[in-house]
């Protein structure tokens, strides 16, 4: 209803406007070659790149890098032309040449300090350059300057012309006002038979078509036909004539580019007279066209009076395109006599003779336009209607018609639409219609392949499946996408290709089989055409793919698939999502867009480019690098994959770096590499013929170390590595000979200590031992006096007895047996002395074990006898204590001198007080 009313005053009448079928058109601003307005001159050179005379600056384009450059004296360039590796330019005073080394023109003077300015000549701008048996000429309005064999002469022009042209290999050059001279052996001589062109300012000569033409800037063009000179009869001649030719070329037998200085440029087919206008209100961007370039695919380069255009009119890539935004999206087409019937989301239209025109009460949304017959069927938003004989008329209500299926084994339509499907049992008559009872959903698509079954996809999600008899009775409804238990079905596709239905669901394409009554994986599909967004049919071997943006015409060759990407500048913005269709008309393809439809056709092949016809250049930041070249870590490097070709003959390419086996589709002509590790790499660059790929150009560059790990910077970690070592060890070996000389003072004082213990130790072991030795003696003396005690006690009571006898005993014998008895009785017994025996063991006993355990050999009297002699007891001593004789002590102290291994020298009784 809004779209009803949005349009209802712009289309109260049928709105005409005229529209063409065009060559793509590439346009270039300032904003890309950032340089001046006009364009006077194009060439193309030797390494496939074009020059442009841009005012102040010569301009370079190889098909992926502009270059601007500027003369040494800042002048105007106003022609160039290419020899060689030689692009020569001309200027105000002014000509040479350029030739590129290093990536870099570098400019070279041919009239610098010769005086060819000079006199009558002083102010001469070179206009034109052009090259003739060997000879370069540089062409002012006055003047000729010949360059031959590296000697230039000037020749004087006896009129003033407008341009020379070379025509056949011969130069004719065009005065001002006194007609068409032929330049040869230096001469000029006027041609008489062109008289009719006096007076007419010529901007081109060229022959065509077997005939001569003569292009004049205000009065039209002129044809030689049979000797005779006269007006070209074409009817465009009379609107050239108000329009105003500015240059013009022949650019093959039969066809003719006119460029105009109001309408922009005309392309004329000399075979049947039919043109194409393409002009600011369908392509260029500026209607002044000032020169004209052909590249080797004979497409056109024209320098305008604000930028530039490339037009590919020889590529069968042709684009229909409304600027105005009157046509709207286009959802459909149909082929009308010499014409189309467009359906878009703003109504029907119609294109013939180069005019789109709205048909009359079709304004909203159309989706689909079969035609039967002479009829059209429309499918729209309010209703079914009809097209016939010039005449629009709505056949029912059945709003919204999708998409219209001719059953090829019933005499009937079908329609899905809004509310289901339709079924028009006679297609004579779309009064008379019913629905498939049980399926009341939004129905998109649909397809048949057996008699009585339809599959249908809902606009939303689901595949079903639908059995109906030969009356269209419903007999059974599948949800087969439900049935076999795929969740996701959003935006189910189907194609019917090569008589099978197949189906898109999920990313996967499944077939159905009729006799498990299940979807299965369609394995053949799968493994070519995974991750697209549209499958649209062309035939039975041919068919379309989107997919990632991009269009690939995809052939069926010995049962393999051949992609061929459609170049995405054709159509970049303008894809229909989910309806894009294809419609083949009069031979060729027509694909719907947002703002027109796009036609092309399948059999013309690209010429199969070599190692030849691509060239690699690389720059980093700005600056030409030659192959096998060191950069910088850390740097990227832009590469300019160059072609022979800029058009369509331009092959679609890939690369690798440093991996064969990967294949990376380049969307431009250029490539960017960055964040590359350092060492060596390797750029390769491919191109695929469906099949296979092939190996085209190699380029080699070598990443530098980043700064800190380069030669210099390792050499320097690698010092300060082997200066903090050598600081370490200088450090550790202070703190080495610090710690010798702390643990010196250490030990120095731990010695002091330890000697100092030792001789604590020593002197409380001596004290201990000299008071062992003290308590010995002590005890020694102890038991000595003890013994002395006991027989001095004896004797003094012997004595004591005995005087005792000698008082009271008179009688002899009684005296003699008294003294006898006392004796007796003081006696020691011997209880008394094994007493004593035991008190000198025990108080000697740690003598005795050492003396038992060093000398095993000795006897417990020889023991007695040590501890007598330890006592420092003399022999007359020790003879009463041992019951002995003094002999009897000398001679056992012999032996026990033998015993103890002691020498005579050696003292007993010093050895017993040391052991």
């Amino acid at each position: 209803m809004r779209n009803k009313i949005a349009f209802l005053f712009l289309f109260l009448c049928s709105f005409t406007y005229a529209q063409e079928l065009l060559p793509f058109v590439e346009n270039f601003t300032k904003s890309n070659y950032n340089g001046d307005n006009q364009v006077w001159s194009v060439t193309q050179g030797n390494d496939n790149a074009f020059y442009f005379a841009n005012n102040h600056y010569l301009l370079r384009f190889n098909g992926v890098r502009w270059e601007k450059y500027s003369l040494p004296n800042k002048t105007i360039i106003r022609s160039v032309f290419s020899d060689g590796d030689k692009i020569y330019s001309g200027s105000y005073n002014e000509f040479g040449y350029w030739k590129r080394t290093n990536g870099i023109l570098q400019y070279t003077s041919l009239s610098k300090n010769k005086n060819y300015f000079t006199g009558s000549s002083i102010n001469e701008e070179i206009w034109k350059i052009f090259k003739h048996d060997d000879k370069i000429y540089f062409q002012s309005f006055n003047e000729l300057y010949v360059l031959e064999n590296n000697k230039i002469r000037k020749i004087r022009i006896p009129f003033q012309i407008s341009y020379c042209f070379l025509v056949e290999n011969k130069i004719y050059a065009a005065s001002v006002k006194d007609g068409v001279f032929l330049f040869e052996n230096n001469d000029f001589k006027k041609i008489e038979k062109w008289n009719l062109l006096e007076d007419n300012i010529i901007h081109a000569i060229d022959k065509a078509y077997g005939k001569m033409f003569f292009f004049t800037q205000k009065n039209g063009i002129y044809i030689e036909e049979n000797n005779t000179l006269k007006p070209w009869s074409h009817p465009l001649n009379d609107l050239l004539k108000k329009e105003i030719i500015i240059t013009a070329k022949a650019i093959s037998d039969d066809r003719l580019v006119i460029g105009t200085a109001f309408q922009g440029v005309y392309v004329i087919d000399l075979n049947n007279n039919s043109y194409n206008n393409i002009c600011r209100k369908n392509a260029l961007k500026n209607n002044s066209i000032l020169s004209i370039g052909l590249d080797k695919e004979n497409d056109l380069w024209l320098g305008l009076d604000n930028g530039i255009s490339h037009i590919e009119i020889n590529s069968p890539y042709k684009i229909f395109s409304d600027n105005t935004g009157i046509l709207g999206s286009v959802y459909t087409l149909a082929p009308l006599d010499n014409g189309l019937l467009l359906g878009s989301n703003h109504g029907v239209f119609k294109y013939q003779n180069k005019t789109l025109t709205l048909l009359t009460n079709s304004q909203g949304q159309v989706w689909d336009i079969l035609k039967v017959g002479d009829k059209y069927l429309i499918g729209h938003n309010d209703g079914t209607y009809v097209y016939e004989n010039d005449v629009l008329k709505k056949a029912n209500e059945v709003s919204g018609g999708w998409k219209f299926l001719k059953s090829n084994f019933h005499d009937n339509f079908f329609l899905a639409n809004y509310s289901g499907i339709v079924i028009f049992e006679k297609p004579t008559d779309l009064h008379t219609y019913k629905y498939f009872s049980n399926l009341t959903k939004p129905i998109k698509s649909i397809v048949q392949n057996k008699p009585n079954e339809l599959w249908a996809v809902d606009n939303y999600r689901s595949l079903y499946r639908i059995l109906f008899d030969d009356d269209f009775v419903v007999k059974k409804i599948e949800n087969i996408t439900q049935k076999n238990k795929i969740l996701n079905d959003y935006g189910v596709k189907m194609v019917n290709f090569n008589s099978e239905v197949l189906f898109y669901i999920n990313s996967r394409w499944y077939e159905y089989n009729a006799i498990s009554d299940k979807l299965e994986l369609n394995a053949y599909f799968n493994k070519s055409f995974t991750n697209i967004s549209e499958l649209i049919p062309i035939d039975n071997e041919n068919f379309i793919i989107l997919k990632d943006k991009s269009l690939y015409v995809i052939n069926r060759v010995n049962n393999k698939f051949v992609w061929r990407l459609i170049p995405e500048k054709y159509y970049e913005g303008k894809i229909i999502n989910q309806d894009t269709k294809v419609f083949k008309v009069n031979g060729q393809y027509l694909l719907n867009l947002d703002d027109g439809f796009f036609a092309f056709k399948l059999q013309k092949e690209k010429p199969k480019p070599n190692s030849k016809s691509v060239k690699l250049e690389a720059f980093v930041d700005g600056v030409f690098i030659e192959k096998a070249a060191t950069i910088s870590y850390n740097k990227s490097i832009s590469l300019d994959v160059i072609s022979e070709y800029y058009g369509y003959n331009k092959q679609e390419l890939f690369y690798s770096l440093d991996d064969r086996k990967q294949h990376i589709p380049m969307k431009d002509s250029n490539i960017l590499l960055s964040n590359l590790s350092s060492g060596s790499h390797e750029l390769i660059v491919f191109y695929n013929d469906g099949e296979k790929y092939f190996q085209l150009a190699v380029f080699n560059f070598e990443v530098e170390r980043p700064w800190y790990i380069s030669f210099w910077m390792i050499l320097i970690y690698v010092s300060i590595i082997v200066g903090a070592f050598y600081l370490y060890y200088k450090w550790n070996k202070i703190r080495y000979i610090e710690k010798l000389k702390l643990k010196e003072e250490e030990l120095k004082h731990q010695k002091e200590i330890l000697h100092l213990e030792m001789e604590a130790q020593n002197k409380l072991k001596l004290q201990e031992y000299e008071k062992h030795i003290l308590e010995v003696q002590i005890q020694a003396k102890a038991s000595e006096v003890a013994g002395k005690s006991l027989s001095i006690a004896k004797q003094s009571e012997m004595i004591e007895s005995i005087q005792r006898a000698l008082e009271s005993e008179s009688d002899i014998s009684n005296l003699k047996s008294s003294i006898k008895k006392s004796i007796k009785i003081n006696a020691i017994n011997k209880n008394e002395w094994e007493s004593f025996e035991k008190n000198l063991m025990q108080s000697n006993e740690e003598f005795v074990q050492r003396l038992s355990k060093k000398y095993p050999v000795l006897t417990s009297k020889d023991i007695k006898l040590c501890i007598y002699l330890k006592m420092n007891l003399s022999s007359k001593e020790i003879a009463p204590l041992m019951n002995i004789s003094f002999r009897g002590v000398e001679l056992h102290r012999y032996r026990l001198r033998k015993k103890l291994g002691l020498t005579s020298d050696d003292s007993l009784s010093k050895f017993m007080i040391n052991t």
